[in-house]
């Protein structure tokens, strides 16, 4: 790897924990049990099979658009990666506390939702799986990519984390069951720990791209 990617020398594992944790398929679990309650296994596969295409489809398009959307804009990459480190840490804090992100889902969306046949596009498709912040992600991890290695990366990370988020999904009454509330709960919080620590990563780089001299040791 370039060495060009936000995460930038922690590796390709690195790189796909940003994306999982910021997905979160764990997380759309009990939302997922409370939408299809009454579903039978088929709908319910159907459902989550509609969830992981529209996931996929929005962040890989929103990664390639990402940089005709800052020249449209006429947004810096830096400025960017600040804005998006703080929406991200927004969403670390929401896990941290046991709360959905808000960014992801409202009550209204998903009461909505249950009397309509599009529960796998919203919300769990969007904004659920990809939301905001898996779409700030992305576009972040893109606009720091160099060569089609980093490329491959980022969007096989994508690809991957949308195949563990099919299995989990799937299997939503299995995982409830072994994990109940509580499990799942624990695991979002140290998922809300990594992200945490990588929206400051993506502040910090911003503001080094922006301030060149910010973080340079005194004479």
């Amino acid at each position: 790897m370039s060495g060009t990617v936000s995460l930038e020398g922690a590796g390709a594992a690195a790189v796909f924990a940003g994306i999982f944790a910021i997905v979160n398929p764990l997380g759309a679990v009990p939302a997922f049990l409370s939408l299809t309650d009454g579903y039978t296994p088929r709908e319910k596969r159907h459902v989550v099979a509609k969830a992981v295409l529209t996931g996929v489809a929005v962040l890989v398009v929103f990664g390639l658009a990402g940089r005709a959307i800052f020249e449209f804009f006429d947004l810096t990459v830096p400025a960017f990666r600040i804005a998006g480190g703080v929406l991200i840490f927004t969403v670390a804090l929401d896990m941290l506390h046991g709360q959905a992100p808000r960014t992801k889902q409202t009550e209204a969306e998903i009461q909505d939702a249950v009397e309509r046949e599009s529960v796998g596009i919203t919300p769990l498709g969007i904004p659920l799986l990809s939301g905001p912040g898996s779409i700030t992600t992305v576009m972040i991890l893109v606009a720091g990519a160099d060569g089609p290695r980093d490329f491959a990366l980022i969007y096989g990370s994508v690809l991957l984390t949308f195949a563990v988020a099919f299995v989990v999904l799937v299997g939503a009454d299995r995982v409830f069951r072994r994990l109940g509330r509580s499990g799942l709960a624990v695991l979002s919080r140290l998922m809300g720990i990594l992200l945490a620590a990588i929206a400051v990563e993506f502040v910090l780089r911003g503001l080094q791209e922006a301030v060149p001299g910010l973080f340079a040791a005194p004479a």
